[in-house]
């Protein structure tokens, strides 16, 4: 993976993306891409997420997100942030 071609890019998920599997389906396709990061559920019945990776694989983690069957993303918050170096893996907070 080339190094300086990484981001970390902030989400905020609203529509139908609590209790339809979106952590879990989130976490295993981060794992299939080799991207770092965390996703949450918020109280506000969004999901919040950090993915860091390249460009291509975060992408590719959002387009099959929005094409999976129970889950309904209505809007997404997208914003950049600083590379964190220190990340090893990726993880459902809770």
């Amino acid at each position: 993976m080339s190094e300086n071609r990484k981001i970390r890019v902030f989400y905020q998920f609203n529509g139908y993306v609590q209790g339809v599997g979106f952590r879990y389906r989130m976490s295993h396709l981060a794992g299939h891409f080799g991207v770092t990061g965390w996703v949450r559920n918020e109280y506000d019945g969004s999901v919040q997420a950090e993915l860091q990776g390249l460009p291509e694989e975060i992408d590719m983690i959002i387009q099959r997100l929005c094409q999976d069957r129970y889950i309904e993303i209505r809007s997404m918050d997208r914003k950049e942030l600083p590379l964190d170096e220190t990340e090893r893996g990726f993880h459902v907070k809770y």
